[in-house]
């Protein structure tokens, strides 16, 4: 990776092949991007204000903008807004499950949001364009993940189990956001670090971190979306099919939380800030946040479950309209935002970070040169410390349910 023109996949469609490489080589937030049927946060003021619904689902590759857009016409409209987020994979709002995790019967956008999608709709049309004042709808309507007992269903998908719940916004008011700090021996914690300690890993663009679901859509069969035990299978494209956890590879670090001794819920944004230190012109980080099942009869080995992933290619730290290459020995300040999500961590369940420099197929895999975006060339191997410290303070942010510890 990257294409080259004539070689790659779509080579037969050439028209195609050139229109798919002109995008993969505008890697800088330039006029190119801020055309109205892309980039809708620079055309908001010419949408009218009319009622809208917007829906998307945890697992989807529309997660952020269809919570941008909420958020947005909430915000600006009088008329009536409204949001539907499920658990579900892109345009599969009434298959109760994700990859290898069931989320139950509640799960279906048929008889829990209403009777069916087309009852949605016409309750919707006849509320705004035929005065039906009767038709009530949620403001948000957002299905929160997790709670299921954890057993191994018929299908041999992990019960996880969950719940719709209604809110007047998003995001939601009942949250705080609070800070999990990395900390020595691989621990997420509340406090701030003491100690000035690192961990250093080598980012081998020939040998990436594969991607084992996710948020993603249209991607059969090299890749496929949803919720899985994070390990190396070779149902995933890259994966070298040995059952290891990825958190055995010597490219992810991953922290986290004790035990947990209560139930926690996430509802929300999902962010972490990274002192990273590089050998390299460019690399990229990667966050995902992991609810870990302990183990159990049906998982002897336990399940570490995706909830939500994000990346940042470093050059852009400073935004994507303004890219810098890395200088060797400088510390930097990375700030790497997933999808935001909504999760009951169980108790007993431990909250997981897990931080690498590559996610593929799901990201392209950066050389580490600093070269130009969409073009091939030369590939390095990057040498990334992240700094954990006083003065370096990595963490995790959360959006927690309040009321809860």
């Amino acid at each position: 990776m990257p294409w080259k023109e004539g070689y790659s996949p779509i080579r037969h469609v050439p028209e195609y092949e050139n229109y798919l490489l002109e995008q993969w080589r505008q890697g800088e937030f330039t006029d190119y991007w801020k055309k109205s049927g892309i980039y809708s946060l620079d055309c908001y003021q010419n949408i009218p204000d009319i009622p809208i619904m917007v829906m998307s689902s945890w697992y989807d590759v529309y997660v952020k903008s269809t919570l941008d857009n909420f958020r947005v016409f909430k915000e600006k409209n009088q008329s009536e807004t409204v949001l539907v987020m499920g658990p579900w994979l892109h345009g599969d709002r009434n298959n109760t499950h994700s990859g290898d995790v069931e989320f139950g019967a509640r799960a279906s956008f048929d008889n829990n949001v209403d009777i069916d999608w087309l009852s949605y709709r016409l309750r919707w049309f006849k509320k705004h364009l035929l005065n039906h004042s009767k038709e009530q709808f949620h403001t948000a309507m957002v299905f929160q993940m997790g709670g299921g007992n954890g057993n191994q269903n018929e299908n041999e998908r992990l019960n996880h189990g969950g719940s719709w719940i209604n809110s007047t916004s998003w995001p939601m008011q009942n949250t705080q956001a609070t800070k999990l700090y990395l900390s020595k021996s691989g621990h997420l914690s509340a406090k701030k670090p003491t100690a000035d300690i690192s961990q250093t890993y080598l980012a081998d663009p020939n040998n990436p971190v594969p991607t084992i679901g996710g948020a993603l859509t249209s991607g059969k069969p090299v890749f496929e979306g949803g919720a899985y035990d994070q390990r190396e299978h070779n149902k995933f494209f890259g994966s070298a099919g040995n059952n290891m956890p990825l958190a055995a590879r010597h490219d992810v670090l991953s922290f986290q939380t004790p035990p947990l001794e209560q139930d926690m819920v996430v509802t929300g944004s999902v962010k972490a800030r990274l002192y990273l230190e590089t050998d390299a012109k460019d690399t990229d980080l990667t966050i995902k946040l992991v609810d870990v099942y302990p183990a159990s009869q049906d998982y002897p080995q336990g399940f570490a479950m995706n909830i939500t992933d994000g990346i940042l290619r470093c050059r852009y730290h400073k935004g994507f309209d303004a890219p810098q290459q890395l200088e060797k020995g400088r510390v930097y300040e990375i700030d790497i935002e997933a999808f935001a999500t909504s999760n009951l961590f169980k108790a007993g369940h431990n909250i997981r970070l897990d931080i690498a420099s590559s996610n593929f197929p799901k990201f392209d895999v950066n050389p580490n040169t600093g070269g130009a975006e969409g073009f091939l060339g030369e590939k390095v191997i990057a040498r990334n410390t992240i700094h954990i410290s006083p003065k370096y303070p990595s963490y995790l942010e959360l959006e927690i349910v309040s009321g809860q510890d």
